[in-house]
């Protein structure tokens, strides 16, 4: 159960077998009644200005992820789970692909173990690209997500506009999830406890996303790429 100090902006989660943690973890918005990461509020005026144009979106990842055996550069993906509407009017479809690449770092967070990773493209089926800014705002284990949603806007994605923040703790055992909208980076997991950080198959992730510019999709074949 969470509750809500209402002085401070914060909310506290009890304990629960899938991922809450006891700790007190700052909100900048309303969560849905249900488990789902601490959200911050940050301050950099360029964090709004990208919270601004994004939206709400889940998706899939196919293969796990281990930070053992993955470099800086590898690719992955992960499957949207629901239609999608960028800010610059383009349409991504349920299946459509995103496409992901292991980084480096760059919010420098402590620990023994790091997995920062950036989406930087969706794929439709047709196979043009939209370049894209993604932040990770939640991470589910496979399956947790229920899909007895009677729309896409009532499944579960706690994040709006004014979180600009995210620190969740135990999105796997022993390892957190930390994001900024400000940080080129989708996000980095973080484990202070184990020498590697592992993400399964099918880990379902909640995301702000946005098209990067306006120029709409392009297809590979025709622009030379």
């Amino acid at each position: 159960m969470a509750s809500r100090n209402s002085a401070q902006g914060s909310m506290v989660y009890g304990s629960n077998s899938m991922k809450c943690s006891t700790a007190a973890l700052s909100v900048a918005t309303l969560s849905l009644a249900m488990c789902i990461p601490a959200l911050g509020q940050g301050s950099a005026q360029s964090g709004q200005h990208e919270a601004d144009r994004m939206v709400p979106a889940r998706a899939s990842l196919t293969h796990a992820l281990d930070s053992k055996d993955v470099k800086s550069g590898y690719q992955f993906r992960a499957t949207l789970n629901d239609n999608v509407h960028l800010n610059d009017g383009v349409e991504l479809h349920h299946g459509d692909v995103l496409l992901g690449r292991v980084t480096a770092d760059d919010m420098n967070v402590p620990g023994k173990a790091h997995l920062a990773v950036r989406f930087n493209q969706a794929v439709l089926k047709d196979g043009q690209t939209i370049p894209i800014k993604a932040t990770i705002v939640s991470v589910y284990s496979p399956g947790e997500l229920p899909y007895s949603y009677g729309s896409p806007e009532q499944v579960p994605n706690s994040w709006t506009d004014g979180t600009l923040r995210v620190d969740q703790l135990g999105v796997v055992k022993d390892v957190d999830l930390h994001s900024r909208i400000s940080s080129h980076n989708s996000g980095v997991f973080v484990s202070t406890k184990k020498d590697d950080v592992k993400l399964p198959a099918g880990s379902e992730i909640a995301l702000a996303i946005a098209a990067r510019n306006n120029s709409g999709p392009t297809n590979p074949a025709n622009s030379g790429s």
